[in-house]
């Protein structure tokens, strides 16, 4: 089932288009603002019109966001926008950004196919733990406390905490010798808990130029759960199908975490053979991440439907940086509903046992 149209994502695109049109700074920035604050929308516009015809004031929306507004309501075009685009002399750089923001819904989107008893996929109530997210022992800055208590609010049974390993300095990755402290945080939190929620230690391992991971063997067992992910060579047009094969061979990885490693309207990401990575996924019960910060989206509905019928799991999750951003998980279920993914195929969805069940399974040798 394909979404309606998103109108919410449609003007947000439209007002990021009108930024990078703009020769001023200042007012690249304003329309950038503009743009995030109707993505964040949780209603769609066209709800929000009055009989009249008249808009409510929207915090970051001016009068020139607002002209934009009205030409895509009553039109589904915004010709100021195409003017400003034609003028500019960054044509070719807005039309490579639109390309980049498929298939990004917005939040009012989302909120729609959640409620939406029609879709298949997951319920929220289904929902039982975040597997990605980021404390303040890398770059999130949520105490693993805190962590604990917001996810414990959201109605979770369970959560790990996947700080970034020691090879991603730029993103604060742990020692292991920190790693060893956040463990025994980590473990404070559950016996303070007494069996009322459990808190995973989890690692973001970073994924090479070769698909190596930069953690050794020794240091991935430390770890309840090892997430693989790429951070580099995402703005490349070369194929890299062997590199995300060889991550997903490894005995210890378990989640293929934001797989592309795209952000939209930014750069595609990961250049691959996604059915081909997908099979060998399946083979060896690696599950794939539907990631849920807004700028990812990774994978996104129509990846993920390939993923399914090559027989993937799947991890459903926030990659949160603060306790704030644990809703961008609806994103990632959002998105699972579209795809029609069932509930039994994501790993997020499993009971506490079972999950721990499958993150003792080790996938073997590469093949």
């Amino acid at each position: 089932m394909r979404p309606p149209s998103d109108v919410n994502a449609v003007v947000g695109g439209y007002l990021r288009d009108l930024a990078f049109a703009q020769a001023s700074p200042q007012k690249m920035y304003g329309y950038k603002r503009a743009a995030a604050a109707i993505f964040g929308l949780e209603t769609p516009l066209t709800e929000l019109v009055a009989a009249d015809g008249t808009l409510p004031r929207i915090p970051g929306i001016g009068p020139g966001s607002t002209r934009v507004i009205r030409e895509v309501l009553e039109s589904g075009h915004s010709p100021t926008v195409e003017d400003a685009i034609g003028h500019s002399d960054r044509q070719a750089d807005i039309t490579r950004r639109r390309r980049l923001r498929q298939n990004v819904l917005s939040r009012a989107e989302v909120v729609r196919v959640l409620r939406d008893p029609s879709y298949g996929g997951p319920s929220s109530d289904e929902y039982r733990g975040d597997l990605q997210m980021h404390s303040e022992w890398s770059d999130g800055s949520p105490t693993v406390d805190e962590i604990a208590d917001s996810c414990m609010a959201r109605g979770y049974t369970y959560a790990a905490v996947t700080d970034h390993s020691h090879g991603l300095k730029i993103a604060g990755g742990m020692s292991m010798e920190e790693a060893a402290e956040q463990r025994r945080a980590i473990d404070a939190v559950n016996a303070s808990l007494g069996g009322r929620f459990h808190l995973l230690q989890g690692v973001e391992a970073n994924i090479d130029i070769a698909g190596a991971l930069d953690l050794d063997d020794d240091e991935a067992t430390t770890f309840d759960l090892v997430l693989a992910a790429p951070h580099s060579r995402l703005r490349r047009n070369d194929d890299q199908t062997h590199r995300m094969l060889a991550a997903i061979a490894h005995p210890h990885v378990r989640i293929l975490a934001h797989p592309r490693g795209r952000i939209s309207g930014s750069r595609a990401g990961v250049v691959a053979d996604w059915d081909a990575v997908f099979a060998k996924a399946a083979r060896l019960g690696v599950a794939v991440e539907i990631d849920g910060d807004p700028a990812r989206q990774d994978l996104d509905y129509t990846l993920a439907r390939r993923a399914l019928a090559a027989g993937c799991i799947f991890a459903l999750d926030s990659d949160a940086h603060t306790t704030a951003q644990l809703w961008y998980a609806d994103i990632a279920l959002a998105h699972a509903r579209l795809a029609s993914i069932p509930a039994d195929r994501i790993v997020n969805c499993w009971p506490l046992d079972r999950l721990l069940g499958w993150l003792s399974e080790r996938s073997g040798a590469a093949s």
